[in-house]
């Protein structure tokens, strides 16, 4: 199974989208948003993607309406952390990078994802893969995302 994971997309509608066909283009059927989607209207431009998509919190995500909008839009919205069951892997999702880290070295998952600093970084941490996809924002210069293989527990990055 492929994910696609993105994070830090900060209403980037047009960089959401260029990640969207790539996830589509290599047979992703699972996106993973790692938060900072920021205005509630981005939730409805990720149902673009024909797939289970799974999100969490950021700093800068507004709550009521964002809920709101997953329960209409049929979204998993975990809160500030998902814990997930996909292909026989353990997942983590977080937006913060230091519990993104703890929870890599607690040994109970095979990935965990996080976003925040808006830098893609992969690193493997007592046999769990680390994973930042990078931003979507560009605030940085570089518009990146990720795709995690579950059948290797692999992890490649891809500029937009």
């Amino acid at each position: 199974m492929k994910i696609g994971v993105i994070s830090d997309s900060h209403d980037r509608i047009d960089h959401l989208h260029r990640a969207i066909r790539l996830f589509q283009k290599n047979d992703v059927n699972t996106m993973i948003h790692c938060g900072d989607y920021c205005a509630p209207f981005m939730i409805r431009e990720l149902t673009i993607f024909k797939g289970d998509i799974h999100i969490v919190f950021g700093n800068i995500n507004d709550r009521y309406l964002t809920t709101k909008i997953c329960i209409e839009e049929q979204v998993y919205l975990h809160g500030d952390f998902a814990e997930l069951k996909l292909d026989n892997r353990k997942l983590a999702v977080i937006h913060y990078p230091n519990i993104a880290e703890a929870l890599a070295l607690s040994g109970e998952y095979d990935a965990v994802f996080y976003g925040h600093t808006h830098k893609a970084e992969c690193r493997e941490v007592d046999n769990c893969l680390l994973v930042n996809p990078g931003e979507l924002m560009g605030r940085f210069g570089s518009i990146s995302c990720a795709i995690y293989d579950t059948q290797n527990n692999t992890v490649e990055f891809y500029t937009l």
